[in-house]
């Protein structure tokens, strides 16, 4: 049972070393704030999948993608002393497009909220009609019958 989660403990050291290593700044002027979001380990602990973000443009996406990919050696190297594993994790960066994704829905929700209200503010009449209209539908039906 411990088995299964030994993936998910070294992924979490893992992370937490990469986030250290990256903070501290690397050399290559292409990897700038990056975020490391999660890190997937397989079952057999020598591949990592390490999920980060960095904000910007799909220029710095990828110019940082490079410089992480640049630096795979170094980074492995330096994780590698901390992990205290026989084998150090062969790692693979992936772009996480989760903060991308909630970034679009917040833009989307704050222009629904402001052309709801650019609605209301160009017609300020319109709440009495449709007051108005509630009574004249009713009105109306008085006079069908």
């Amino acid at each position: 049972m411990s088995t299964h989660n030994r993936p998910d403990r070294v992924g979490q050291l893992l992370q937490q070393l990469l986030g250290e290593v990256l903070a501290h700044g690397m050399g290559d002027p292409r990897i700038g704030l990056v975020t490391v979001t999660g890190v997937k380990m397989s079952p057999d602990l020598r591949e990592a999948r390490i999920y980060y973000a960095v904000h910007g443009d799909e220029k710095i996406r990828k110019d940082t993608q490079k410089g992480l990919e640049a630096a795979k050696g170094f980074l492995r190297r330096e994780i590698g002393k901390g992990l205290g594993l026989r084998l150090t994790p062969d790692l693979r960066f992936t772009y996480d497009e989760a903060i991308d994704r909630g970034d679009r829905i917040d833009q989307l929700l704050r222009e629904a909220k402001e052309h709801d209200q650019r609605i209301l503010a160009d017609s300020p009449g319109n709440a009495q009609t449709g007051a108005g209209q509630a009574d004249g539908g009713d009105a109306a039906s008085e006079t069908q019958e």
